[in-house]
């Protein structure tokens, strides 16, 4: 919630082709030693409650009071079209006051879920650091929390350098202690129907009949997982939802929590690591160190955030070659940068459909 969302950009990197290794199962070659990333920058933007934008914070502030009236807004921490995020107190708390501005059925969904999330962790605490939550509205989709101390392990979606090893190792052990934590069954749901996900990509030929064969029968043979063996996720487990801090890590941005084939959120973090193949070996190891059904929920998870990767930057390459930015010399512009981070996904994907298949002829 605290990171500046970058979903449909990508920070400017050289294009590197990913060497496979030499196990048919994601095991990258061992790249060099990692460089240190660049911190989070400082908060951007002041209240400003002039003009049309005015207005809008206005009406959101409105709303936080009516659930929290002793919240002071102190600065806007993150604006988009879809949503207002304010710093500020509430007493002697710091808190974030998060208000959905996009009401539309689905952007509502995310929104009400992420409310249920921190209401559950109330009474349900999980095994790593969360917010605390102060105050809710599902109905007007408003949400206010503790803001949690700390750095953001990344600031963007696909960090522009390898992360400190240290910070992938504190975000990794995080990860993987949500993962093995068992809350009631019935206290979240499954986000993901995984049979009518790869059926719709595939619709859109971002499957072939083959990548559609192969994960089927990876899935046939999953079949006993679902439901019995389900692991709770995460959901978005990117460097950009973990805080650092001496007192441990902490998980922000539960919208996408919930039951899952077991290894979506090392997926999801093997996939924002491209260019660290050290944490992405790491990752791959630990996802098959469960056995053949581990292997492969790891694959399909795999293959799934993968494509809706490619297809999240498909649409926003076409959309900057529609309107393009100025051209500065020397410079690599926001189309570049996407352009080269897709080749980088489909190179990904390649190597996971080779997984995939040599998966399928073990079962």
């Amino acid at each position: 919630m605290y990171a500046a969302s970058s979903s449909v950009s990508a920070p400017p990197r050289p294009y590197r082709r990913q060497p496979p290794g030499a196990g048919p199962f994601l095991d990258p070659a061992p790249g060099g030693r990692a460089r240190r990333a660049p911190g989070p920058g400082p908060l951007s933007g002041r209240l400003d409650m002039s003009g049309p934008q005015g207005a809008q914070l206005r009406t959101a502030i409105a709303s936080i009071h009516r659930i929290c009236p002793e919240f002071n807004p102190v600065q806007v921490l993150r604006r988009s079209g879809r949503s207002v995020l304010l710093v500020g107190t509430t007493g002697r708390t710091t808190a974030v006051a998060k208000c959905l501005l996009d009401h539309s059925p689905s952007w509502a969904e995310r929104f009400r879920r992420e409310i249920a999330m921190y209401r559950a962790f109330v009474r349900h605490r999980p095994p790593v650091r969360v917010p605390r939550l102060i105050a809710a509205d599902p109905d007007n989709c408003t949400l206010v929390i503790e803001r949690m101390p700390g750095r953001v392990a990344a600031s963007q979606r696909h960090p522009v350098e390898p992360p400190p090893r240290a910070d992938v190792r504190a975000a990794l052990g995080a990860i993987c202690r949500i993962n093995l934590w068992r809350p009631p069954a019935d206290l979240f749901d499954a986000p993901i129907d995984y049979a009518a996900r790869l059926a719709r990509y595939h619709e859109l030929g971002l499957l072939t009949d083959r990548d559609m064969g192969d994960l089927r029968k990876l899935l046939r043979g999953l079949a006993h997982t679902v439901g019995r063996q389900s692991q709770f996720c995460h959901g978005d487990a990117l460097l950009n939802n973990v805080l650092l801090s001496p007192a441990g890590a902490a998980l922000i941005d539960w919208d996408h929590a919930g039951w899952y084939l077991p290894g979506y959120d090392l997926a999801t973090l093997w996939t924002a690591l491209g260019d660290a193949p050290g944490p992405r070996r790491q990752i791959s190891q630990l996802a098959q160190a469960a056995g053949p059904d581990a292997r492969d929920a790891f694959l399909v998870n795999l293959m799934l955030v993968l494509t809706r990767e490619i297809r999240q930057y498909e649409t926003a390459v076409q959309r900057t070659m529609h309107d393009p930015a100025p051209v500065v010399p020397g410079a690599v512009g926001a189309g570049e940068e996407q352009r080269l981070l897709l080749r980088r996904l489909h190179d990904d994907c390649s190597l996971a459909r080779r997984a995939v298949r040599a998966a399928v002829g073990t079962r």
